[in-house]
């Protein structure tokens, strides 16, 4: 078959052209084939139809036709106003030269830039069908990368939107799909589409690459800064899936992105930021977003309560919880069981029970069922608020509903009615709990056993602690040490050994505990119990400190136990613990009472034994000057010397007057004289004497010792004798303060002299002038210098009688109240 050529308007020689010389190039659609013809070359195009030209035809062309001088052809575009067409005719002739078929040429279609193709003469527009359908053979085809690009740009039609549109409706695979659309964004006609940017980000989402995500939305808000126009649906995906990725500050930088460019975000983005906040520990971040959407106006829905409430109240924020829950009943939402729960738990544990209990009833009244958690919260908060009736009507409701307390809510519960007194039921609720198949911790038991032990409970606590121990499990130091120490109360000696000897296998250190049961053995003054538990203790290995040894000495010492007393000064002694002058003081006080001169052989060697200074001290005030080398005064000022007035003065006063009760007593009244004026001198009772000029001279003695007492009167006056008769000076009286113990004493030794002195309540006074004349007698003279008559001799041997009701009791380390001296003498 030959194909002619005939041009209409010029006339020139029919030029054959044989078929098998032709190629087909392209395809328009499954009806047409295109020829090309190239203009240097002298290519022609033609157009023929497969209908009306056989399929051998169609595929048998193989080679482009060839025409000498084809410089009269001049091709334009469809895209000029006026397009020119071709000026010949073609016919279609087989292999004898007949006519096939004949028709006039029109020009060629360009690809890419028309929107139509020529069906013979006739421009028939591109069916969008066939468009999305040949956009998506080719990118299903070509996938991703410039080869696609360049099969896309030889496409022979101008896509638009719609049809890429419809197109990634179709394309599964993202990369096809996201290279797709960024190749229609580079081109002119390219617009902005929210549903083609929904698309890819959904694409992008289901293949997990959310890098591209945060790319792709970037360029989104980069391309519309310029004309404002930012695709709201796509924005909020963006977020959404973000924040479902859990990609929390991408997710957070794309919300302040579309914020700051103030477009308004949809409720379900909201809950979705504030979803993951919540997730990742960042409440106060959530009540932020949470904030902002009110700020925005953004209606919440069921969702955003849900998650709202539950975070506000577990956060502290009631009040702000209580308010989302109303206002989601009055907008007809139905809270969920995670609502009511949060609401309970939150307001039961800030001690808001009438709250909790009402939402508790409210939720029961919509028909919800209570879980075991929000009885465990509600039965909690009610023990912690100490309501516990209310917590055990709750707790049989719990049980009647089929739940099974836990362990810890057997624990609370049986602990927490044990610390209220309410033992009884402490110990049915514990025996139910060993029947559940708890096995009650150690604290359990030790709460239980305290408990009765404070109560006196003493067969129950040891029933407890054999229950303990059969079990397996191991008591706590504290367990032992509230049971040794109802042991000792109840003077069970016995018990309490065993009990302690098996805390040591336990592997506890025992010495405190021990020293603790010894001290309970003290202070209930159970002398005979505390010295067969130290006994005990010593056969056991079992070490006590100082203190409660001197503690126990003393109190050997007040019940009159001195052979038991002594071994224990020595072991105190020998520890290298240092007996101070209060102790020593204190003994040399038991022997001024002592009247059994057995007793008195065993304190003179148990004041030996203390080893202190002020012992040697008192023995040398009984030898002769041969002996210490020195008057009585310069020995006593040279012992007063060594005293730290700074530390012991309260001490120092409490030995004199100890020692010159002992010294009168013992007939030294020159030694005792020679204390009390040395005393006085290092101002140990700095207001005793009282020189008020001409007007009155006082004597306070009302926080001296007996003994003391009458030596500090009988110096005193000796001294105001010597100021009045030697300077002449006469006060216009004298008074002697004695308070109510010293004054009957103190008013008999001086009534033998027969002294001017009146006795009135707490003072003994006389006038200046009657003191004067008194002080002349020889008698008054002899009684001053310690010449005491026979009558002063008597009453000093009755000083005996009266030092034990008036001898203060010393039976701690501080020195008592009145031996604190006052201030500056006038």
């Amino acid at each position: 078959m030959i194909l002619r050529r005939k041009i209409c308007s010029t006339t020139t020689s029919l030029t054959k052209i044989p078929f098998n010389s032709c190629s087909s190039h392209n395809y328009r659609d499954h009806n047409t084939l295109h020829v090309l013809t190239n203009e240097q070359g002298g290519m022609l195009k033609f157009l023929a139809f497969s209908k009306l030209v056989s399929p051998k035809f169609t595929s048998s062309l193989s080679k482009f036709c060839f025409v000498r001088n084809p410089s009269y052809l001049v091709r334009n575009y469809c895209s000029v106003d006026k397009p020119n067409e071709w000026t010949e005719d073609i016919e279609y002739l087989d292999e004898s030269g007949q006519v096939i078929f004949s028709g006039k040429g029109t020009r060629s279609v360009q690809p890419g830039l028309d929107d139509h193709v020529m069906v013979g003469g006739l421009k028939k527009p591109i069916l969008n069908a066939s468009a999305v359908a040949k956009i998506i053979e080719v990118v299903n085809r070509w996938k991703w990368g410039p080869e696609l690009e360049t099969q896309l740009d030889k496409l022979q039609f101008v896509p638009n939107m719609t049809h890429v549109t419809q197109a990634l409706k179709v394309v599964k695979d993202s990369d096809a799909a996201l290279s797709l659309f960024q190749w229609c964004k580079r081109k002119a006609w390219y617009t902005s589409n929210d549903e083609c940017f929904a698309m890819i980000f959904d694409y992008l989402n289901k293949s997990n690459k959310f890098e591209e995500i945060q790319l792709l939305f970037d360029e989104m808000v980069r391309d519309s800064s310029g004309n404002g126009n930012l695709s709201f649906s796509s924005c909020n995906r963006v977020i959404q899936y973000l924040a479902k990725a859990e990609k929390l500050e991408v997710s957070f930088c794309c919300f302040k992105k579309i914020q700051d460019s103030g477009y308004k975000l949809d409720t379900q983005t909201y809950n979705s930021l504030i979803t993951l906040f919540l997730n990742k520990g960042l409440p106060y971040k959530a009540f932020e977003i949470y904030e902002g959407m009110e700020a925005a106006n953004c209606s919440m829905d069921a969702s955003t309560y849900e998650l709202m409430i539950p975070s506000l109240a577990k956060s502290g924020r009631l009040d702000a919880a209580f308010k989302l829950f109303q206002e989601m009943k009055l907008k007809s939402f139905r809270p969920g069981l995670n609502v009511f729960a949060s609401l309970v738990d939150s307001m039961g544990k800030a001690g808001r029970l009438d709250t909790s209990m009402k939402v508790y009833m409210e939720m029961r009244g919509d028909g919800l069922r209570p879980s075991v958690i929000m009885y465990v919260s509600l039965v909690e908060s009610h023990v912690k608020a100490g309501k516990l009736d209310a917590s055990l009507k709750l707790w049989d409701e719990m049980k009647k509903a089929g739940f099974r307390p836990n362990f810890g809510l057997y624990t609370l519960v049986v602990e927490s009615h044990a610390k209220s007194g309410k033992l009884d039921v402490a110990l049915s609720l514990f025996t139910e709990m060993e029947k559940a198949g708890f096995l009650p911790t150690p604290s359990t038991y030790s709460c239980l056993l305290e408990m009765h032990a404070a109560s006196g409970q003493v067969d129950a606590a040891m029933k407890l602690y054999n229950s303990m121990t059969n079990a397996g499990l191991k008591p706590g130091l504290s367990t032992y040490t509230t049971l040794l120490t109802l042991l000792a109360s109840k003077k069970l000696l016995d018990v309490a050994a065993k009990i302690l000897l098996e805390m040591k296998t336990m592997g506890y250190s025992v010495d405190v505990s021990a020293s603790d049961v010894l001290m309970v053995y003290i202070k209930d003054s159970s002398v005979d119990h505390a010295l067969r538990w130290l006994r005990f203790m010593g056969s056991s290995g079992i070490r006590t400190n100082n203190f409660i040894i001197r503690q126990l000495f003393e109190s050997c010492m007040k019940s009159g136990l001195y052979e038991q007393a002594k071994p224990l000064l020595e072991t105190y002694v020998n520890s290298a613990a240092k007996v101070d002058l209060i102790l020593y003081t204190s003994i040399l006080a038991h022997l001024v009472r002592c009247q059994d001169e057995q007793n008195e052989r065993h304190l003179m060697s148990i004041l030996s034994a203390t080893k202190h200074k002020a012992h040697a001290f008192m023995c040398g005030l009984f030898t002769g000057p041969e002996q210490r080398k020195q008057p009585v005064l310069s020995f006593v000022r040279e012992f007063f010397q060594g005293i730290d007035y700074e530390m012991e003065e309260g001490a120092a006063r409490f030995y004199v007057n100890v020692l010159l009760n002992y010294l009168v007593l013992m007939g030294q009244i020159n030694r005792a004289r020679c204390v009390w004026k040395v005393s006085y001198e290092n101002k140990l009772f700095p207001k005793a004497i009282v020189f008020d000029q001409q007007i009155a001279w006082s004597l306070d003695v009302r926080n001296l010792s007996v003994g003391a007492a009458l030596i500090a009167v009988v110096h005193t006056l000796h001294r105001f004798r010597k100021r009045m008769l030697y300077y002449g000076v006469i006060p216009r009286r004298i008074k002697l303060v004695t308070g109510p113990t010293l004054k009957i004493v103190i008013a008999q030794m001086l009534s033998s002299v027969d002294s001017p002195f009146e006795v009135s309540k707490v003072v003994l006074r006389a006038p200046g002038d009657s003191v004067m004349e008194w002080f002349k007698k020889p008698i008054v003279q002899q009684f001053l210098l310690n010449e005491i008559p026979s009558k002063a001799d008597i009453l000093m041997h009755k000083l005996n009688i009266l030092f034990p009701s008036s001898a203060p009791e010393i039976r701690s380390l501080s020195p008592p109240k009145p031996l604190i001296g006052g201030g500056k003498a006038m």
